[in-house]
């Protein structure tokens, strides 16, 4: 009886640990913002060093509308873990939807849609 309890409690460890490690593996956009003319993004970046360009279509939403406001895009050098990338813009008050890409060896890595109120 004592094999196959360690045995299951061995693989719940593993189990834990690949889950654990599986959201460390890829570059990552995590909090998005906006303030003092500009979009600012928490990027997480595993790997080396590396050149990316961060790429935001944004959509201006009205009711239940929404309309491209514009898309911009800016160069960002991303170092091995967090990093802060600033994309310059200016937005009017409303509520915005942010579609934005991270782009590094001209493949696009990454990708989320936030929803802004300024």
């Amino acid at each position: 009886m004592v094999a196959p309890v360690r045995i299951i409690a061995c693989e719940g460890g593993l189990l834990v640990l690949f889950i654990v490690l599986c959201g460390c593996i890829s570059t990552s956009i995590g909090d998005v913002s906006y303030a003092n003319g500009g979009i600012t993004a928490k990027i997480n970046n595993p790997d080396g060093p590396s050149d990316a360009f961060v790429q935001v279509t944004i959509y201006q939403v009205t009711g239940l509308t929404q309309q491209e406001h514009s898309v911009v895009m800016a160069p960002a050098k991303l170092l091995t873990g967090d990093n802060t990338v600033l994309i310059p813009v200016t937005l009017g008050p409303g509520t915005y939807k942010f579609k934005m890409y991270l782009i590094q060896s001209g493949e696009r890595k990454t990708a989320v849609i936030r929803d802004i109120v300024v």
